[in-house]
């Protein structure tokens, strides 16, 4: 599987989105938090990344966060395909009120979709 994430596997749906903070169901490893709902899509998963602009007024660095969250999720999402035949729609909260650690942040997302796939298997 290629590790890369293209436009394809980017949630834009507004209503996606919508039905992600109404029905999904989340998991939290500090200090990101993972929203979820599966999808008809088998073996399709799309991913959204949100940083609050409460915590961080400069886009800059909401970007930056945003960008290691993707980079993270980039490295880990093969946990979500080889092991089951689900699709998810994801949305990952950044929940920090300080600038992550590149470590911590990888480390959160892979144990995310960690207990993700152990709980859908």
């Amino acid at each position: 599987m290629a590790l890369g994430f293209p436009k394809s596997e980017n949630l834009k749906s507004r209503t996606t989105i919508k039905k992600l903070f109404d029905q999904g169901e989340s998991y939290t490893s500090f200090p990101v938090k993972l929203i979820y709902i599966p999808q008809d899509k088998l073996n399709k998963s799309e991913a959204a990344f949100a940083v609050p602009k409460r915590n961080f007024k400069l886009a800059v660095s909401r970007n930056s966060i945003k960008r290691q969250m993707r980079e993270g999720y980039r490295l880990h999402k093969q946990l979500l395909t080889a092991s089951n035949n689900m699709g998810f729609s994801l949305l990952f909260l950044y929940l920090g009120k300080d600038k992550p650690k590149y470590d911590k942040m990888e480390k959160a997302i892979g144990a995310l979709l960690g207990k993700l796939v152990d709980k859908n298997t």
